[in-house]
């Protein structure tokens, strides 16, 4: 004796349940590897923000130089 159409079986049943997890194993798949992107994504901004500090420095100390050579240059006043 066949089921009717709307009946739902345990096959239908198992068949959905195994969609839904292939799906989740899918979706935790994607989102383990955006967790690693932002992760690489952060190491690199924290590099950056390490070059930007030490370009600052380098700056501030041309710019000391650069006044220190425009006082004994008499280039400034004061």
């Amino acid at each position: 004796m066949s089921a009717p159409r709307d009946e739902i079986t345990n096959e239908l049943l198992f068949e959905t349940l195994k969609a839904i997890q292939q799906t989740l194993a899918r979706h935790s798949d994607d989102l383990r590897e955006i967790k690693e992107r932002l992760g690489n994504t952060e190491t690199q901004i924290g590099g950056l923000a390490a070059q930007y500090a030490s370009l600052s420095v380098r700056l501030d100390r041309l710019d000391a130089r650069l006044e220190r050579v425009e006082r004994r240059l008499d280039l400034v006043e004061g």
